[in-house]
Order: C-alpha cells, then sequence, then structure tokens
C-alpha cells in the first residue's frame, strides 16, 4: 500500500464532526484530498453529508519591503499561469513570496524570499497578520509581513529568481503614493499586495518615525 503522503495528512478531529472518508485523490507537488464529512450545525442538529476537495499546499510567506527613507516600495512582477487562465494578465505585479519549509520560523521564510525574488536584505521585519486566502477549499495560511530595506533606484533594479525553480522576478521600485494608486486604480490584482499595501498606507506615518524615515 503506497504510504499517505506527509503533506495531506487526515482532517483532525473535531467536536460535533464525523469524518465518513478522508482520501487522497492526486499526490503532486500539492496533494489534494476528497473529504465527506457531516457536522454540527450552529441550531444543534447534524448537518447534511458533505464532500468537499481539500487542496494541501501548506504555510505560506509574503512580504511588502519598504523604504522609509525614499517612501517607496518594492514589488515584482512575474508570469503566472493560474492569472492567464482566470482571463487576466499573466503578468503579476506582486510582494515577494514564497512557501514555509515544515521546521521553518515564517520570519526566516520571509528573509530569504526577499534576497532570492527581488535581491534585497531587511534590517528589520514587522509582522502584518496570518490570514487563510481560500478558506474554502485550501488549507494555506499566509503570514504577511512589512521589510525595513533600503532600495536601489528604480533603473539598478533587476531580475532575480531561483534558476533550478524556473523562477523569474522582475523587481519595480515605486513611490508609496504610487503603489496605492495602482491598487485604487486596479493596476493590482492579487489580494496579498492589495491587502499590504493598504496595511502600509494605515502604518506608513508609524513606520517612518519607527524606521528612521522623514517626519
Amino acid at each position: 500500500m503506497k504510504a499517505r503522503p506527509a503533506k495531506a495528512p487526515p482532517v483532525p478531529a473535531h467536536p460535533g464532526m464525523t469524518v465518513l472518508e478522508d482520501e487522497v485523490v492526486w499526490d503532486g507537488r500539492f496533494p489534494l484530498q476528497r473529504v465527506r464529512f457531516r457536522y454540527a450545525r450552529f441550531d444543534g442538529a447534524e448537518s447534511a453529508e458533505l464532500t468537499w476537495e481539500l487542496w494541501r499546499r501548506g504555510r505560506g510567506c509574503a512580504v511588502l519591503p519598504y523604504d522609509p527613507v525614499r517612501d517607496a516600495v518594492a514589488l515584482i512582477e512575474q508570469f503566472r499561469l493560474p492569472a492567464l487562465a482566470a482571463g487576466l494578465p499573466p503578468v503579476m505585479t506582486e510582494c515577494p513570496a514564497g512557501l514555509v519549509e515544515p521546521d521553518e520560523d515564517p520570519e526566516d521564510t520571509a528573509r530569504r524570499e526577499v534576497a532570492e525574488e527581488a535581491g534585497l536584505r531587511p534590517e528589520r521585519l514587522e509582522r502584518i497578520g496570518r490570514f487563510m486566502l481560500m478558506q474554502g477549499g485550501c488549507d494555506e495560511v499566509m503570514h504577511y509581513y512589512a521589510a525595513h530595506v533600503s532600495l536601489p533606484a528604480p533603473e539598478e533594479a533587476r531580475t532575480h529568481g531561483l534558476a533550478a525553480e524556473g523562477e523569474d522576478t522582475r523587481v519595480v521600485v515605486v513611490p508609496a503614493d504610487t503603489a496605492f494608486a495602482m491598487v485604487d486604480g486596479g493596476g493590482i490584482e492579487n489580494v496579498t499586495s492589495a491587502f499590504c499595501l493598504y496595511w502600509l498606507r494605515h502604518h506608513r506615518a508609524r513606520l517612518r518615525r519607527e524606521w528612521g524615515g522623514p517626519a
């Protein structure tokens, strides 16, 4: 019998929930489970029998690099096949991001991904929060950070990424106000980057005080 993949353990027990079947139907890079179950409704009655597909991606991390002196952020552009399939432009403007290894601290992941995808070394990190992106079908939990960095001039931005993973990321350095306008105008169409920029707009003045930028 083939061993169950470590990335797709059985769904944990939960009060009021009865798992009728839990099987791995696809064992690729990100396994897919099919789970039949019932759960306790808010009125105490048992729910109807449900069958859900559960995509197991685990933990992820995304970072918004911010330079308080220049009042600018570093975003990356890269080709995204799912965006093309959804009818959106396939080159997305994003935050550096990646998967957290099983025994890795998300903050270590943040530093690694900023270096690999943007060529930057954070002086410090501030945790933005922990959030699910697709709670209706995927177990991925994203850890978001803002990174204090010293950004290169826009004309010095280069491409980065791990060749072994086929990555090709292009760094885009823009003033914070320009990035906010990109979100407001629909120029950024992924929730992680939009959320991080909304967070920065709310915390920008404080970060400039605490991180040494102009008042």
